[in-house]
């Protein structure tokens, strides 16, 4: 006879070990399954993790996490091949507990987690694959995983398993998502003194920045680059929708190359020394993609929902979140003794109800509108470039005729309706 729990959790990344915590802490009988190394083996994300979802699972969790460094600044470039328009936020505030977020090694921060979880009472089993769910009268009972006897019941199994989630896909919860749909991200992690890093982003001790990198950094199209600080390393990575890449005849790794050599990179890799190289699908269809979330005996959490909010770059927090309401759901259905789909719809309302796809209906065009329109990453980032090096350039031309000569080339470009037309429908894909 298999042997049986209460809930099997399927993926130890965020979403996963963030049910398994909950329902452990609660005196439920837990397995985690992660078919890696270990945690956080098998995973990636640019590395920002935010404290107020993960404060919910764990108070005051930074005091004993492995974390890098506390975000103090988040700077965003619209970059050119010579040049870059830069904004952003520095607030020391971020810098003080509670704090706002952090950068994070996920190998380190998700062996972590899991090992906090199996504290709570889960029971943890690494480099093991779950073939598929076991299903019995439409309803979930359990997995079978790749292991010598390996059936395991289950009154409930929480899907974790990632963007191209084979599990859900065979239950008949979602089809193969399109290229759009999906984003490949490689990322290269780089090692670099501390001081180095501190003096290369104007940081002191315990500070940390993120920089989000648009335009040159895919050559136009549609995605985006990052360069994070460690302690001790920088993280630096670029990505793009599947159908960009394919359109483009990019290559993954060919990108990241170009991006660690762009002249406004450059400098602050110089002398480091590469440590690792990952890559990972990332969900992009964001609202739209969302595929059923619940089941009988059955529920579908972080990247394996397709929960991804790419305009702020958030994923992780909506991961654990996502996790965590699905474990209470769990939970208040052993109480009833009750797995049916009606009874594990509690986490769909809670899902629906949170921040998590409001954020996700707000945006749920912008992924589609900037793919669709290409013009807003290939033309108007060289754009404003030129534009900025016009009017900040002194040449003894005065500023009001530097305006007009700027209008004019822009209005040239993309003419004055088209222009309204590309500003009404960004804001339109945006508010």
């Amino acid at each position: 006879m298999p042997e049986k729990f209460d809930v099997i959790v399927v993926g130890a990344g965020p979403a996963g070990t963030s049910c398994a915590y909950t329902c452990a802490k609660s005196g439920l009988n837990v397995l985690l399954i992660e078919r890696g190394e270990y945690p956080g083996s098998k995973n990636v994300m640019g590395g920002v993790l935010y404290r107020k979802q993960m404060e919910e699972i764990i108070p005051e969790f930074w005091k004993e996490a492995p974390l890098e460094r506390p975000v103090i600044e988040q700077r965003f470039w619209m970059m050119d091949k010579e040049s870059v328009v830069s904004f952003g936020y520095k607030g020391l505030e971020w810098g003080m507990e509670p704090y706002n977020n952090f950068t994070v090694l996920r190998a380190h921060f998700d062996q972590w987690f899991a090992r906090k979880a199996v504290e709570a009472g889960a029971l943890l089993i690494n480099e093991t694959v779950v073939l598929e769910c076991l299903v019995e009268n439409g309803k979930v009972i359990g997995v079978r995983t790749d292991r010598p006897d390996g059936d395991i019941l289950a009154d409930v199994v929480v899907l974790a398993d990632g963007v191209n989630s084979l599990l859900s896909k065979q239950l008949g919860f979602h089809k193969e998502f399109r290229p759009d749909e999906v984003a490949l991200t490689v990322m290269e992690v780089v090692n670099l003194p501390k001081d180095k890093i501190n003096d290369r982003f104007n940081l002191e001790e315990n500070q940390g920045c993120t920089i989000e990198i648009f335009g040159d950094s895919t050559k136009g199209n549609l995605g985006t680059a990052f360069l994070y600080t460690n302690k001790e390393s920088l993280n630096i990575g670029v990505g793009t929708t599947l159908s960009s890449m394919i359109k483009a005849k990019l290559k993954p790794y060919d990108l990241l190359d170009y991006l660690k050599t762009h002249p406004m990179i450059k400098p602050y890799l110089e002398g480091g020394e590469s440590a690792e190289y990952l890559a990972h699908l990332i969900p992009e269809g964001g609202y739209r993609s969302v595929p059923r979330v619940a089941g009988n005996g059955v529920l579908v959490v972080g990247d394996a929902a397709q929960l991804v909010n790419a305009i702020h770059r958030e994923g992780s927090n909506m991961a654990m979140s996502s996790g965590k309401m699905a474990a209470e759901a769990v939970i208040e259905a052993k109480q009833a003794n009750d797995f049916s789909e009606s009874s594990l719809n509690r986490y769909k309302d809670a899902l629906y109800g949170s921040f998590i796809m409001k954020d996700l209906e707000k945006y749920k065009d912008a992924a589609h509108v900037f793919e669709k329109y290409p013009q807003y990453l290939r033309d108007y980032v060289p754009m404003m470039n030129r534009a900025a090096s016009k009017f900040f350039t002194v040449d003894g031309t005065p500023k009001r005729d530097k305006q007009k000569e700027i209008m004019r080339n822009m209005t040239s470009e993309r003419g004055k309706f088209g222009m309204l037309q590309d500003i009404y429908r960004a804001w339109k894909a945006v508010k």
